[in-house]
């Protein structure tokens, strides 16, 4: 599948000695394809990435993340209020303990760092989890706007173990191996719970489309967790889950990836994101240009797209309208095991959003007809808090 080597692309240079999670050599005895990605020796896939995908939608998946970044940021409550405010578009002070929120990290132009979910897990505690690609970056980002707040940053991603448990059976699984009810945390909400003397930290979260829990544990849990969670799923469709259906599976849901939806030139307008931007009394970097887009609306934004004929949508494909201009370029493209089509994310101009919208993609040369879909590809299993 495509996604194979766009994945391999994406994450940069193979490395002679690339790091990796405590959960590496389950990897390999499992007969994992593994590849260097973002510096991190990671599967792609244990058996298929078409078996994968659709055990997750339909039963549940188990995902090693622990490649992926957490800082915290902790101080002076009124300090770290005002620090996290004017680096993030979205609300940060009216969090209560425990919640978890969708936000982005910019630059001084508006532009992304990073994309991250952001917990508060004190009143002036808060932790960040970020991408493995970019952790030192948003780190950095720390540093230099930290002036002269008093707030403290601490990078320990080398610390911790993160797995992920996504699907409609999730919570089932979860339930039983822990023994005690999750019901009660919602949907980007966290809590602590015991296992095997440990506290650990949960969160309804993930980036499947799918109900589940993203984990936080000391590396010795997290192997532990992993083990006894495909136990206790083994007679209930659970099966682990590498990097290619990770990505078909965010892309169904219409989440965005850093580096192809999201980058350090485009703002959160511009990226699909508006829905996070907010007005605030701590006004963050590019406040007036981000707002303004806001209101006035962008000029390019991120779309869905799906073809109505074979073929399968890859990165950089050109989409054009039904007079052969070109209106957008694909930034995430794949063949969707859910619909059993092609379908791909797409930087766009804005007046071509509209449901069902006729255009084309071009594929080798070829006009392939395809329709838009502003919303997401498919409505999983995940249970809001509406």
């Amino acid at each position: 599948m495509y996604v194979l080597k766009k994945l391999v692309k994406k994450g940069g240079i193979e490395l002679e000695n690339p790091k990796k999670t405590p959960l590496h050599s389950f990897h390999k005895s499992s007969g994992a394809r593994l590849v260097t990605f973002a510096g991190w020796e990671m599967p792609i896939q244990y058996h298929s990435i078409m078996q994968e995908h659709l055990a997750t939608r339909q039963s549940a998946g188990l995902f090693d993340v622990s490649h992926m970044g957490e800082i915290f940021v902790t101080g002076k409550e009124e300090d770290v209020l005002q620090f996290l405010e004017r680096l993030t578009p979205n609300h940060i002070s009216n969090m209560a303990l425990g919640q978890v929120r969708y936000n982005v990290i910019l630059n001084e132009e508006g532009g992304l760092v990073d994309d991250v979910t952001i917990y508060r897990l004190q009143k002036n505690r808060f932790l960040i989890c970020s991408n493995a690609a970019n952790y030192d970056n948003v780190f950095l980002r720390f540093q230099e706007a930290k002036q002269d707040l008093e707030v403290e940053i601490y990078n320990e991603s080398d610390k911790w173990h993160q797995i992920a448990i996504q699907g409609p059976r999730a919570e089932e699984i979860f339930t039983d191996l822990l023994q005690e009810q999750l019901a009660s945390v919602k949907y980007f909400w966290s809590a602590y719970r015991k296992f095997q003397g440990e506290e650990i930290l949960i969160s309804r979260t993930g980036y499947t489309g799918e109900d589940g829990f993203e984990i936080y544990s000391s590396p010795k849990a997290g192997i532990e967790l992993w083990t006894k969670l495909l136990h206790a799923g083994k007679d209930r469709g659970l099966v682990p889950v590498g990097l290619g259906a990770r990505d078909t599976l965010r892309m169904e849901a219409k989440y965005p990836l850093y580096g192809n939806e999201l980058t350090s030139k485009r703002t959160p307008v511009e990226s699909g994101l508006s829905w996070i931007v907010k007005e605030k009394d701590v006004p963050y970097c590019a406040y007036d240009k981000i707002i303004a887009q806001k209101k006035q609306g962008s000029d390019y934004t991120i779309s869905g797209i799906r073809l109505e004929e074979a073929g399968v949508i890859r990165d950089g494909y050109k989409v054009f309208n039904l007079t052969k201009e070109q209106i957008g370029t694909v930034t995430s493209g794949s063949y969707s095991p859910s619909l059993k089509c092609g379908i791909g994310l797409v930087y766009i101009q804005k007046a071509a959003v509209k449901k069902d919208l006729d255009v084309y993609v071009e594929i080798r040369g070829s006009y392939k007809k395809a329709k838009m879909i502003p919303g997401k590809f498919i409505q999983g299993s995940v249970k809001t808090n509406k």
